[in-house]
Order: C-alpha cells, then structure tokens, then sequence
C-alpha cells in the first residue's frame, strides 16, 4: 500500500510500536512516520506506507500543535514526569500574569537545546540509550520557533495547562523546562496531545485500537499521497 495514515497515537506506546502494529496488520515492511511523539504523548501520529515514506523528512518539517500540561516547581532527569525528581520547590507563589508572560516570551525564534533523553544520534548511538548510562554528551542548540502560544488553565498548587504551535523539532518537554526556569522554579511536562501535525488534524485521525480490531480497514482510510501533500 502507498499513502499516508492519520493515527490518534495513544499512550504508553512508543512510534515504532505503533509502525510495528501496522506492518504486522498489512503485512507490509516500508512504512515510516513523520514525527516522533514519547510513549506517554496522545495525538496526531502520521504514518507513511510505501512510495509515502520519501515525504518523511519534509513533513517531520511541518509546524506541530500540541495541548500540553505541566507542574511548576519540580524538575526531573527527563524533563517529563515520568523521569527521576532531582529538585523540589514547595515555598514559592506565582501569578498567572508572570505566567502567561514566561510562556510569551519563548515567543518567535529561539535556540533550544535537545534533551539528552532523545531520539537523537551520537556517535551511532541514540542519545537515551547514553542518558540510561548515566552518560551526559554535548548537545548543539537548535533553532525553533513558537508561532503561537497561549496559557488555558492556571491553578498554583496544581498543573497549568497551554497551547503552543511550533517548528518541527521542537521538544515540548524541554519548552516546560525552559519555562520553568524562566519563573525561577523549575518545571516539567506532565502530559501532551498533538492536536496538529501539518494539516493533519486530530479530528480527521483514526484510532489505532479501530484498526487493530478490525472495524476500520487501512485501505478505507488511507490517504492519497498526492491529495495530501498539494
């Protein structure tokens, strides 16, 4: 099959889970996708099947939406709530307008430094693979950019949750850390939706478990790779 499919990723599953659920289902090897999204992430996940796989690299570059929570005043080894606490702050009080104004000010172009628990490579190596070790490597900054970037829902004793559309490549996890630090406190992502990947949207995907199952066929929901990417 050649074309593109439009998956509502659930969690605790990685995106090569859910490629190897797929190949397994059709029986067919070349198949890709066009972002990573961490286990504990939900949302759009695009898959490419067959002749689609050449668009992976050019869609990885699509802008990306994303719905995200986070906990200000506890920092972690991944920079995520599924990581080791290594810090903890309890006495301090925030405003939602320095909030609001912290998340603003990520606002535009920016260089953002790569978490070491990462996809990326170093020296033939995945970085998690070397965090795991207990290794820490040099990492270049990347260029992003926040096009867009909202504050939703501000408790202090609890999570704020936040809208942000961005640049392919960018790590929503290190954003909440960045933030944190920003406020003087730390911080660290507690969940996150892809709502948007490209024009992909998450109304449009399907869930993984529909196909599993059976009640929706690939080949009824495949996407035209031409359509798609016109």
């Amino acid at each position: 099959m050649d074309g593109i499919l439009n998956i509502n990723k659930p969690s605790n599953m990685t995106s090569h889970d859910v490629v190897f659920r797929i190949r397994k289902l059709i029986k067919q090897k070349r198949i890709g996708h066009a972002g990573t999204l961490d286990p504990q992430a939900t949302g759009v996940l695009v898959l490419l099947l067959g002749k689609a796989t050449k668009l992976a690299e050019t869609l990885k570059g699509d802008s990306k939406e994303y719905f995200a929570s986070m906990k200000l005043g506890i920092r972690t080894t991944t920079q995520d709530a599924w990581g080791e606490i290594t810090e903890q702050k309890t006495d301090f009080s925030l405003q939602k307008e320095a909030v609001e104004n912290a998340l603003l000010s990520f606002k535009g172009e920016t260089n953002q430094i790569p978490p070491m628990f990462s996809a990326l490579h170093h020296k033939g190596k995945r970085l998690y693979e070397l965090a795991r070790q207990g290794k820490e490597v040099e990492r270049l900054p990347r260029q992003i950019k926040i096009f867009e970037i909202e504050l939703l829902n501000f408790r202090p004793s609890d999570n704020l949750t936040f809208r942000v559309v961005c640049s392919g490549g960018t790590y929503i996890r290190t954003l909440c850390a960045d933030v944190g630090e920003a406020l003087g406190v730390g911080g660290h992502l507690t969940s996150l939706k892809r709502m948007r990947s490209g024009k992909f949207k998450i109304e449009d995907a399907i869930d993984l478990s529909d196909l599993i199952k059976g009640k929706i066929k690939v080949e009824e929901v495949l996407l035209s790779i031409t359509r798609q990417t016109s």
